[in-house]
């Protein structure tokens, strides 16, 4: 477990990278958030929906909000995301299974997984979790949040090696934001060009 309380930098902004630190629910949401979108945006918003709510994020409150008012939280400008509608849907899924399984206590899906294949099988079961962005959260706890149940880094895949730049369990400063970045367009372009050679 880390001795000191983390400091996530993933929103380029203060306040947004302090709750992501401390608030468990906050950094899923975020995680959900983060497709289509800069990645600034999609972990500042966990800040402006809790503004939103009435200065609280409380997985319970959400999963039991009315789903027309949900949706127009999240689409009231500027809007939390490029789909807010959709987004919403998705968020209070996540909340739900919150609820459902894990009392509401967002952290038990970590706290208390015995092993990383565990712990990518719980992750992988939530809301707005494929295969890779469990891979990556996993990869993202581990890393800079010191949960690290036995086989954590096999169950990141490669997103859990050390000195990569491939995805937001990487990012620690404007450096390593940027190398991220060169990756990601480096990726695309290779898919791209995959494609075009395949078509």
């Amino acid at each position: 477990m880390p001795t000191r309380a983390p400091s996530l930098v993933l929103s380029g902004d203060t306040a947004a990278d302090e709750l992501l630190s401390r608030d468990p629910l906050a950094l899923l949401i975020g995680m959900v958030l983060d497709q289509q979108i800069p990645l600034e945006r999609a972990f500042r918003s966990p800040l402006d929906l809790k503004e939103r709510m009435g200065g609280r994020l409380d997985a319970a409150e959400i999963a039991g909000a009315d789903p027309d008012e949900l949706r127009s939280v999240f689409a009231r400008p500027p809007a939390l995301h490029r789909f807010p509608g959709s987004m919403a849907s998705r968020v209070q899924e996540l909340c739900r299974v919150l609820v459902e399984e894990y009392g509401g206590r967002s952290e038990a899906v970590w706290r208390t997984a015995p092993t990383g294949r565990e712990l990518l099988k719980r992750v992988r079961s939530l809301p707005g979790f494929g295969d890779q962005k469990a891979r990556i959260f996993v990869a993202l706890l581990g890393k800079q949040l010191g949960v690290r149940p036995p086989g954590w880094e096999e169950a990141a895949g490669d997103y859990g090696r050390t000195g990569t730049f491939m995805s937001v369990a990487d990012i620690t400063s404007a450096e390593s934001l940027t190398k991220v970045r060169k990756y990601k367009q480096e990726r695309k372009a290779a898919a791209r060009s995959s494609s075009s050679a395949g078509g």
